[in-house]
């Protein structure tokens, strides 16, 4: 009897080492980002802008579907990806400003696991993340759509999926790293044509074989498809909507894994 009572508070007290960290880091990344609002002005402003111009400018030229989608509605999933990868980009930037700040060292001297922070830091990040992206489906009737309460859950599931995974591959990318320059450098270079090659622009029936063989390869191509499926549902898919959703689960899976691992393995130290 002894040994039960002694092992129940130890369950509990391993879960609260897990979870409190968590939730305190994750609220400490919710109430940063919208404290600085030119942040959160700039990560909406940015891809309205930028589905506006492009889908304007391509509108009269491209015709995709049977029954000729006009280029602006085509363009909106990728841009409401758009805003996911940029929100995603600049709360992982924190990591390298709590590093400069100090704040990090204090935490990792703190007796929690790596895993607490990691979990902490891309539930902010997810959050974040898919607040901005569903903020963007007030411009779904200028797309001509009109969402359902379920198609709204859908929606909500995959925003969060992409979320999630582009968050823990962003924590991945900035836990090593000493200078935001050197994290812009990663993202222009990796994460910004991971979402040019992911259908957000162009279909992979349009595009040439080569390219075709990435874009199938790239695990964002199966989160714009199943965004694109669920808002439209009389589009062409590429792939069915529950290997799109089991795709996109995987990858959150395999990046959260990343993100601990590198945590675990990698130290911190101050900034030169």
């Amino acid at each position: 009897m002894s040994s039960i009572a002694t092992t129940v508070p130890h369950i509990a007290n391993s879960k609260d080492e897990l979870l409190l960290p968590a939730f305190t880091l994750w609220w400490r990344e919710v109430v940063r980002f919208y404290r600085q609002r030119t942040r959160v002005v700039g990560v909406i402003a940015s891809p309205v802008l930028f589905w506006l111009v492009i889908g304007s400018g391509f509108g009269s030229s491209f015709r995709s579907g049977a029954g000729g989608q006009h280029y602006l509605d085509y363009f909106y999933p990728g841009a409401l990806i758009m805003i996911v990868l940029f929100t995603s980009i600049f709360t992982m930037m924190s990591v390298i400003e709590d590093r400069k700040e100090g704040f990090l060292l204090s935490v990792l001297v703190a007796p929690v696991p790596r895993t607490a922070i990691v979990l902490g830091k891309v539930l902010g990040g997810t959050t974040l993340a898919a607040i901005q992206g569903m903020i963007f489906l007030i411009f779904a009737p200028f797309a001509g759509i009109h969402i359902e309460l379920l198609q709204v859950l859908l929606v909500t599931i995959v925003v969060f999926l992409v979320s999630f995974s582009l968050t823990a591959l962003g924590f991945a990318i900035a836990w090593p790293m000493d200078s935001s320059h050197a994290f812009h450098g990663i993202v222009n270079l990796f994460l910004i044509p991971m979402w040019l090659l992911s259908g957000a622009l162009f279909s992979i029936e349009h595009a040439s074989s080569w390219i075709r063989v990435i874009m199938r390869l790239n695990p964002l191509t199966y989160g714009v498809e199943a965004l694109r499926g669920l808002l439209y549902p009389g589009a062409e898919k590429n792939f069915p909507l529950s290997s799109a959703m089991a795709t996109l689960l995987l990858f959150s899976l395999v990046m959260f894994a990343l993100a601990v691992l590198m945590a675990n393995r990698r130290s911190t130290r101050p900034a030169a």
